[in-house]
């Protein structure tokens, strides 16, 4: 459904929504050519709503959420994934270009 939202917006069609205890707790799609902001994917949009409601608590929010997206997180996305110490992530299918989750890089490999 959120992809389907960006689409409508002329925005690659890529949605998400973050999953907390078995609650949604946040979903957001690509705002980039909305926004003129190339950093405004669906995970970024999301992660920036979930910081604004939770505040201080939202690492420890989203260190124990699951995001399901419907395309592989880029780069950019999966190292704000990392940073933010994401529990999983599920998507729909792999970005051959720019996936950060196992198509060009995995940023969430453990070494």
């Amino acid at each position: 459904m959120q992809g389907e939202k960006a689409l409508t917006r002329a925005e690659v069609p890529v949605g998400c929504v973050f999953v907390h205890k078995g609650e949604i707790i946040a979903r957001a799609s690509n705002r980039v050519n909305e926004l003129y902001n190339a950093t405004k994917h669906a995970e970024i949009v999301a992660i920036e709503a979930i910081a604004a409601t939770y505040g201080d608590g939202a690492s420890d929010v989203l260190a124990d959420c699951t995001l399901y997206v419907t395309c592989e997180p880029c780069i950019m996305c999966a190292g704000a994934l990392a940073h933010v110490f994401i529990k999983r992530v599920f998507f729909g299918c792999h970005n051959d270009r720019f996936g950060g989750c196992s198509s060009v890089l995995n940023l969430h490999e453990r070494r």
